[in-house]
């Protein structure tokens, strides 16, 4: 903003010191500090005015446009059916109609992607529970040993 070089600074430095001298350096500092806090405050505060303004014309701006296109598109289709032809409405530019398919496509293969984990989990939760079953069922029943239990010599 301001182009102040380092010996501008040093001379502003050196006058203050001859005007004002070394005892009420400090205070002069001080003041100096509060009146900079409190304009870039204000200047921050404008700012912020000026930056919602110019968010609210813009905003008011898109708002025009918006209402124009659907005075349009209503004008074209007052039954609000598709156009006549091929029966696809025209392309609002949200997503190519390409990329649009592609979308689609892959949020199909994702629900079935989820609903075949979901049917192996629920598969794998009642085998889980039929193995459960058994374990505790075999844990009653001692196993059989083939080998005869080891004497102890003692």
């Amino acid at each position: 903003m301001f182009d102040i070089g380092a010996t501008e600074l040093l001379l502003i430095v050196v006058v203050a010191i001859l005007v004002i001298g070394p005892k009420d350096m400090p205070l002069a500092m001080r003041t100096a500090g509060r009146w900079i806090g409190k304009i870039r405050k204000l200047s921050g505060h404008f700012r912020t005015g000026l930056d919602a303004m110019v968010r609210e014309a813009e905003l008011e701006d898109m708002e025009k446009k918006w209402k124009a296109q659907n005075e349009k598109v209503m004008r074209e289709h007052p039954d609000g059916a598709p156009a006549q032809g091929d029966g696809e409405m025209e392309h609002t530019g949200a997503y190519p109609p390409a990329k649009a398919a592609e979308m689609k496509r892959l949020a199909q293969e994702k629900s079935a992607a989820n609903e075949a984990a979901a049917n192996e989990a629920a598969a794998t939760n009642t085998a889980g529970a039929e193995s459960a079953t058994s374990r505790v069922a075999a844990k009653d029943t001692p196993a059989k040993s083939e080998e005869p239990p080891e004497k102890d010599a003692g």
